[in-house]
């Protein structure tokens, strides 16, 4: 269970006009955690876990895997296993050649060979396909032989490049929990990257979020959700996305947020009230998430609310819950409610906002301004001590 650490990393392409995919990434990988790398296409989150493997070139900074600097250590004796997108399975080799191919390469012993190939099948349900060739199996047994591939291996570390991008929407909730499983039978450390922001909140002990190069944050799954250091977060983690709204803070008989114009008016309760009292007559913006906003029923007893009059764009309904997409002026919002009969598009709506579920941001830096973002040097949160970039 080597750890991983990261300081300073970074990488600059100098093909043509120099471009910088990666800026001075700094944080540590714990031994024996799941650490997910997320965020949009170009967000240089492949690049770093290509840099980790040795695939890419460090242009500055320093990293280690256990207590080795390994920044010039070819991949093979770095001690790592990679679980790639396109599975790179060969396809002439049945599972049991394909499952202990590395270990072949090796020279290690016949006897030694079938043993872990045995026992990776066994972990993973492959038994009864190990004489298959890759063109008979699904893409969930695909999967499975190139995670299989990696833990006979026994390595220090595992990296997974986008594994379930190829798979379907059932079959990648079924490889979620297998690889979830994996994890903590094996105890082993895991640097998994996606686009996906459902797998990184299912899978990771810890989250890191990228956005065009840079770390913008660090953390618990619940607690990127619950505070999110900037609107990118913010917006980024959780589907469907934070409700955002531009307008105004206002005194007057009770301070308020006053979208732009006047569409909404949300009262302030006493800690947003005196955070944002030096922000009185400038621009804020005001995020909430769609299970923060109510309908008629749903409502916790206990929660303080502010009502809005929307007018309905449409209802999707999934069963278990219901999407509901409103206006009210030029803003937007959408609302998961429990199922309820619900107005028709067109018609109004009666929107509430839990107050204590409220977050703001100051819109010329993005940056959240809840108390729990207000820390020295840096956005990142939920981290660990030192961790901190942007």
């Amino acid at each position: 269970m080597a750890s991983i650490q990261l300081n300073g990393v970074r990488k600059v392409y100098r093909e043509g006009t120099q471009f910088v995919a990666v800026e001075g990434a700094t944080f540590t990988v714990q031994g024996g955690e799941l650490m997910v790398l997320v965020g949009p296409s170009g967000s240089g989150k492949s690049t770093l876990l290509r840099m980790i493997a040795g695939l890419e070139s460090i242009t500055d900074g320093d990293l280690h895997i256990g207590d080795r600097r390994v920044n010039d250590v070819p991949p093979r004796d770095r001690d790592i296993a990679m679980v790639f997108q396109n599975y790179a399975l060969y396809p002439h080799m049945s599972v049991r050649q394909n499952l202990g191919f590395a270990l072949t390469l090796q020279k290690r012993p016949r006897p030694e060979i079938e043993e872990r190939v045995r026992t990776a099948a066994g972990v993973l349900g492959l038994d009864a396909i190990l004489d298959r060739k890759p063109r008979h199996l699904s893409g969930g047994q695909r999967q499975r032989v190139a995670l299989g591939r990696a833990i006979v291996r026994d390595p220090a570390v595992f990296l997974f490049d986008e594994p379930l991008s190829n798979l379907d929407a059932k079959l990648r909730v079924q490889m979620r929990a297998e690889i979830s499983a994996l994890h903590r039978r094996l105890g082993a450390t895991m640097v998994y990257v996606t686009h996906d922001q459902v797998e990184a909140m299912t899978l990771g002990d810890r989250i890191v979020v990228l956005h065009e190069g840079r770390i913008q944050q660090i953390g618990a799954p619940l607690h990127l959700y619950d505070h999110p250091a900037n609107r990118f977060v913010a917006g980024f983690i959780g589907s469907p996305a934070m409700n955002f709204f531009d307008g105004t803070i206002e005194r007057g008989a009770e301070p308020a947020f006053v979208a732009t114009g006047g569409a909404l008016r949300v009262p302030l309760d006493g800690e947003w009230a005196s955070r944002l009292h030096p922000f009185t007559g400038r621009a804020v913006t005001m995020g909430i998430r769609p299970e923060s906003l109510y309908a008629a029923r749903g409502r916790p007893a206990d929660a303080q609310f502010a009502s809005a009059s929307f007018t309905v764009e449409g209802v999707e309904p999934l069963g278990n819950e219901i999407f509901v997409h409103a206006r009210a002026g030029d803003h937007r919002v959408t609302s998961r409610v429990v199922p309820q009969p619900l107005a028709a598009p067109g018609e109004p709506l009666e929107l509430a906002f839990d107050l204590g579920r409220l977050h703001f941001f100051d819109p010329e830096t993005e940056r959240s301004l809840a108390p729990e973002s207000s820390m020295p040097g840096g956005m990142v949160t939920g981290g660990l001590a030192g961790e901190q970039r942007i």
